[in-house]
């Protein structure tokens, strides 16, 4: 995937694809930021970006595209794979039909099967084996077992191969002979490349998605430099780093959370750059069809437990939780005439009610319409024109059938809507240790700010932030997110038997290939960040705690300090050994926008987008009945005053609903600070 690119000449772009939006961002030639959002093209999402690059005008124009791409995860989750073999040792075909025998349904005494995620016929076995300890038990791996397994694969007609072999993250002397041989036909993963952990159902099932996904993912990028010829085409890694779309393509399990990935990156950026930067942040991304919730603190948390669908992803990336809670979540009653809101969405087509392109089911954004909470008189995106008429028409029958008026099913569809994300933040935030009162929120996505307010209050927050470009924030993260990896490997080994120089090799091992994958796509080294980690657990246990670790630490401190972590967490401490399970590295260069730029109040909009800064007012419905008339401000109209609401503030990608007893003001970046005096109901 080369391109034309010439460095001197390009220009940033961050592309992040949604359900119901393509957001895009880029730094013009004043060094200010430009957005533009198009609908999604579900059916084919290259054509959304190519139509809107040749929008800007960017088409054929030399530039750095960042992109964070939902192609991988509709893959998942539609099941829409390469026909995949997967290749393991003698007897053990079976493992990832096995899986960990865990209950999705714990009281149901006869659950239905699930289908195996590869076929039984695609399911090869081969005669070799090693031991825990690595030693080769077993060889039989000749040429002519080689050419076997080859004319086998040709016959099942294959499109990828995964291969996993026991205890190969202590040996990969087999999985490489494999590998050479079956890459001159076949796209290739190897667990001992991809995951090198112990848990073999956990590598196995990463494995085979990666290749599973491979041919997929590189037609899709290969079509995408075939229209973009002079785009270096980046792509955001579910860990909040980029990486080059070539590489992109031979990983692609690495990108099932690009897109959230994204957003996160943003808010660490902006954690950074806050003069009094709280403890941390809990941010919200609300879009047209979910909610992703998250904490960061100074960069997003990630883990290597990770889900998609009903599979385990044994790969660092962004931890998240995500419910089908968006502007376009559906209202609706369930078999007891009780209402429900979401998960089923308008998605992008046709969309709320209100967006007049067909839509005829009640959403979470019609609501807001009929609320006044969103202005009619608005453009989403500077072009899509909104009817108030036709979101009281989708919320009239529900409302008739539960024998209320249009407006106060609207306020109960609002509060279901508050009441899942509510229950999505206490999960990530209280139920994790973080308490929400000492931490900021941070809204973004097109929906976000119409329930800032709310939420923070449910919490007990009493700060929160819209930042800047806040419906496009996951494309802006792009640019801030840095190029870099996040690789591990097991250990596995009795501390007592650890040496310094062990764990220094370990680490030096992970971190060579990390600086000689990132200066294959010409990061410059002169500016890695590396961070290193120890995960280490009591002999026995299951879960590990990970360590941060310095690299002129020794052995010896390394164990006061697991005893330490583990009684902080558990309350108690054990007098039993401590194993080194996994060593870890983050290394990441510099991100393709160091940092936000300074913001100008009035910044050079697209021909025809660019709103009114005259003050207006809408009128909004309130839950007593009355009815009140509310100013409208733009972001801009911010820069040199503090608002107390109730009032409404507007710009080309988001609405902020700011409620009675809030405050908003603006940052040097165009940041909406919020704050209150209120507690909890």
């Amino acid at each position: 995937m080369q391109s034309n690119h010439n460095p001197s000449r390009s220009v940033l772009v961050g592309v992040d694809t949604g359900g119901t939006f393509t957001d895009f961002i880029f730094v013009d030639d004043r060094g200010q930021l430009r957005t533009q959002k198009r609908l999604s093209t579900p059916d084919d999402p290259a054509r959304a970006i190519i139509e809107g690059m040749h929008e800007l005008g960017l088409e054929q124009q030399p530039c750095r595209l960042v992109h964070g791409s939902t192609v991988a995860t509709n893959a998942v989750l539609e099941g829409k794979f390469a026909r995949t073999a997967f290749i393991t040792n003698r007897g053990f075909a079976d493992v990832l039909t096995l899986a960990r025998q865990n209950r999705a349904e714990i009281y149901k005494l006869r659950p239905l099967p699930l289908p195996p995620p590869v076929a039984a016929e695609l399911c090869l076995e081969v005669d070799v084996r090693c031991d825990a300890e690595g030693q080769v038990l077993e060889d039989q791996l000749d040429a002519a077992a080689l050419q076997t397994l080859t004319e086998r694969l040709n016959e099942l007609q294959v499109e990828a191969v995964a291969i996993c072999l026991l205890f190969s993250w202590r040996n990969d002397e087999h999985e490489q002979r494999l590998a050479r041989h079956l890459r001159q036909h076949w796209p290739v993963s190897c667990s001992a490349e991809l995951v090198p952990e112990i848990g073999e159902y956990e590598r196995a099932v990463a494995t085979w998605l990666n290749a599973a996904l491979t041919p997929v993912i590189s037609a899709y990028l290969a079509n995408l430099q075939q229209a973009l010829p002079q785009a270096n085409i980046a792509i955001m890694q579910s860990s909040g780093q980029t990486m080059a779309a070539a590489q992109a393509a031979r990983e692609p399990v690495r990108l099932l959370l690009s897109g959230p990935a994204g957003g996160l990156a943003a808010v660490a950026a902006l954690q950074r750059q806050q003069d009094s930067a709280p403890a941390g942040m809990l941010s919200f991304d609300m879009g047209g069809t979910s909610t992703d919730v998250a904490v960061v603190m100074q960069r997003p948390l990630l883990s290597s437990r990770g889900r998609i669908d009903r599979w385990p992803v044994a790969v660092p990336m962004v931890d998240l939780h995500t419910i089908g809670a968006g502007g376009g979540s559906i209202a609706w009653l369930d078999a007891a005439g009780a209402l429900q809101v979401g998960p089923q969405s308008a998605g992008a087509d046709p969309g709320p009610a209100c967006y007049q392109r067909g839509g005829a089911q009640p959403t979470v954004t019609d609501a807001h319409i009929v609320l006044g909470h969103l202005p009619a008189d608005i453009q989403l995106g500077g072009y899509l024109s909104l009817s108030r008429t036709l979101a009281q028409q989708a919320l009239q029958p529900l409302a008739e059938t539960l024998q209320q008026s249009v407006e106060s099913l609207a306020r109960d569809v609002l509060r279901l809507a508050d009441e899942h994300m509510a229950r999505a933040l206490q999960l990530m935030s209280a139920q994790r240790g973080h308490d929400p009162a000492n931490m900021q929120l941070v809204s973004f996505g097109g929906a976000g700010g119409l329930h800032v307010c709310s939420l923070a209050q449910r919490l007990g927050m009493r700060r929160a932030m819209v930042p800047v470009h806040a419906g496009v924030l996951s494309a802006l993260g792009m640019l801030l997110a840095p190029a870099g990896r996040e690789l591990t490997h097991s250990v596995l080994t009795p501390l007592v038997q650890v040496s310094d120089e062990l764990i220094e090799s370990a680490l030096q091992t992970l971190i060579d290939r990390a600086r000689d994958e990132l200066q294959r796509e010409g990061v410059d080294m002169q500016d890695l960040h590396i961070k290193a980690q120890l995960d280490c657990s009591y002999r026995g246990q299951k879960d590990s705690i990970s360590i941060d670790w310095d690299l002129q630490q020794s052995r010896d401190k390394l164990e006061q300090v697991f005893h330490a972590r583990h009684e902080q967490l558990n309350g108690h401490r054990l007098d039993q050994d401590i194993m080194l399970v996994n060593v870890r590295i983050s290394v990441s260069a510099s991100a393709a926008l160091p940092q936000l730029p300074e913001w100008q109040p009035t910044p050079p909009g697209r021909a025809g987008s660019a709103r009114s800064t005259k003050l207006q007012q809408s009128l909004v419905r309130r839950a007593d009945g009355t009815q009140q008339q509310v100013d409208v401000y733009t972001r801009a109209m911010l820069a040199d005053q503090r608002i107390d609401g109730p009032a409404i503030v507007v710009d080309d990608e988001s609405t902020l609903w700011l409620q009675p007893g809030w405050q908003a003001q603006v940052d040097q970046y165009g940041n909406v600070l919020l704050s209150t005096n209120r507690v909890a109901d």
